[in-house]
């Protein structure tokens, strides 16, 4: 059940959030923790509790649905830096500098993020009639729009390494295996992943896969992958565009060719995955037991 945490979860939160930015915050949550400004945090958290406690009231609709998403969407974004928290905690050999009192806020924020999403969902399945499914309907073939999402994706991918090599001077990092690791990673979700959400060989192992050939791909492998790379580009490099889009228009902005030409490379990135891998999602789906979609 998430209607208690949904209730109780969020106002906690907002009014940490209100106590810090009345003069009280230690100096690491000084416009550090979260990407959004507290005046934009706080009213979003305030609201989530109305939201949930209007849901169960109604049964749900679609404006409280779409309400809940776009709250979602807003603090899962307002919390990205969780993305450089978990890469440097799980590679802690490429220098990236630890934060755990932020990345605790951050992971506060993210909780009433998901709170809000999961209410949106349950409500989602009730308003279009289908508590399991939603009356999403499978896919039985490829369609062209998950192609063109697959290699948007790989061509944002290219566009951002295209851009490190031509507008910034690379600077050698010896991170050892673990930035090696990080740089296989990075290839395999701009190069592989994104043909994988719409071809076969992403659902059945290929002949040049030893053991495996021929072989189910397990649905979770493939679709986890797509998921969590999506979220994270769009999250953390769509709220990136918006603040370097504020510090050009003040002026501030740093290495701006460099910035203006990466990332929105990642957010192209970022959304052709996400369309990818709802075609997966839905490729891969098995008929509704509820509803027969």
């Amino acid at each position: 059940m998430t209607r208690v945490p949904a209730l109780l979860w969020p106002p906690l939160y907002a009014a940490l959030q209100l106590f810090w930015t009345l003069g009280t915050a230690p100096d690491w949550a000084r416009g550090t923790d979260l990407v959004l400004p507290p005046w934009i945090v706080i009213p979003l958290c305030a609201a989530t509790p109305l939201i949930v406690a209007a849901s169960w009231a109604t049964g749900g609709t679609v404006l409280l649905v779409a309400a809940a998403w776009a709250i979602a969407a807003l603090l899962g974004g307002a919390a990205a830096m969780l993305l450089l928290d978990l890469v440097g905690a799980i590679l802690p050999g490429l220098g990236i500098p630890a934060d755990p009192l932020g990345a605790l806020s951050r992971i506060g924020c993210l909780g009433v993020a998901i709170l809000a999403g999961a209410t949106a969902l349950r409500f989602q399945r009730r308003v279009r009639g289908c508590t399991r499914c939603s009356r999403i309907p499978a896919l039985r073939h490829t369609p062209a729009w998950a192609y063109a999402a697959a290699y948007v994706a790989v061509g944002g991918f290219a566009v951002r390494v295209v851009a490190q090599f031509t507008l910034i001077d690379a600077v050698p990092h010896d991170g050892g295996p673990q930035l090696a690791i990080f740089e296989i990673g990075f290839v395999l979700a701009g190069v592989l992943l994104p043909p994988a959400l719409v071809h076969g060989f992403g659902r059945i192992w290929p002949r040049w896969v030893p053991v495996l050939a021929g072989r189910r791909v397990p649905r979770w492998l493939v679709l986890g992958a797509g998921v969590l790379v999506s979220v994270a580009l769009c999250g953390y490099f769509g709220m990136g565009l918006v603040q370097l889009t504020l510090e050009t228009v003040r002026g501030v902005a740093r290495e701006a060719a460099f910035m203006w030409v990466a990332v929105p490379g990642y957010v192209v990135w970022g959304l052709g995955v996400a369309g990818a891998t709802w075609h997966y999602y839905r490729r891969t789906k098995k008929g509704c037991v509820v509803c027969g979609v």
